[in-house]
């Protein structure tokens, strides 16, 4: 498959676009080298950040079409929580939030200077739950949603909507308590927990896609697809594969076809790799 130059992709309509997922407030640090046992290293940059697959896809998608994507998400009833959610609507998001007694999410991602990172999460990730009061049913006059984390339930509500997309990462079990037929899956080929065979869903989703960082991916159907070439050189690969989900999201739900929202969710995954932290400035 060829990847199409992002200035020869139709422009994207006006969409109307969910994200159902997490979120995790994270510290981004830029160092020389990634610390080994016992070293004491220097930070160069700092950043503090809501992020997490959820929230950097929904991020992304709000970029990419002007309009505000409507997130569903869980956060912990505490400083952080309340935190988050003061950024969010600075993102061109529109929250629904399950609000829990457990604390939000944290996160550390250390990033060397070859675009090299580590991260480490402190705490259980959060998740929007099918019996939670949110707005489910208005989820029938989306053009489309991408789902990172939620229960069978939340997996049944969601494909009311017109496309339906996810990662690997939301759970076989939860896929299978479904039995939801997706329109796409989209995982990391170089992440075990992503293998899109094992957490593949029955019936199967009409789109694989595997990605594999700067070499591209393959497609299932669609076939291998070779990486964008950075013009820059990169900085911090983190939210890489979520806003590629983004722009191959966006792309299924206006109407493209594989190839077009692939190239879309390239262009996208590659300019993420960039600068530090995964939000354009």
């Amino acid at each position: 498959m060829d990847l199409i130059p992002i200035e020869a992709l139709p422009k994207l309509p006006k969409l109307k676009l969910a994200v159902i997922g997490h979120l995790e407030w994270v510290t981004f640090l830029s160092v020389q080298k990634l610390p080994k046992a016992g070293e004491i290293s220097h930070g160069e940059i700092y950043l503090e950040q809501p992020a997490g697959g959820g929230m950097v896809t929904a991020a992304k998608i709000a970029r990419l079409t002007g309009s505000s994507v409507h997130f569903f998400t869980a956060l912990g009833r505490d400083s952080t929580g309340e935190k988050s959610l003061e950024q969010l609507m600075k993102f061109n998001l529109k929250p629904n939030v399950a609000w829990r007694d457990q604390p939000t999410r944290k996160g550390i991602s250390m990033i060397d200077a070859k675009g090299d990172r580590a991260i480490t999460v402190i705490g259980d990730r959060l998740q929007p739950l099918g019996k939670d009061r949110l707005p489910w049913n208005e989820l029938s006059s989306f053009d489309g949603v991408f789902i990172t984390a939620t229960d069978s339930v939340g997996l049944l509500h969601c494909r009311k909507a017109n496309v339906m997309v996810a990662t690997p990462r939301i759970g076989l079990n939860t896929f299978k308590n479904s039995n939801v037929k997706l329109d796409a899956l989209i995982g990391s080929a170089l992440d075990p927990d992503e293998n899109l065979f094992s957490a593949a869903t029955k019936p199967s989703p009409k789109l694989r896609i595997a990605t594999k960082g700067a070499l591209g991916g393959e497609a299932w159907p669609g076939g291998r697809f070779e990486g964008i070439k950075l013009k820059s050189a990169v900085v911090d690969t983190y939210g890489c594969g979520d806003s590629f989900a983004a722009g191959v999201t966006a792309g299924l739900a206006a109407g493209w076809n594989t190839e077009q929202a692939i190239s879309l969710g390239s262009h996208c995954g590659a300019n993420c790799a960039t600068h530090l932290g995964p939000y354009e400035s």
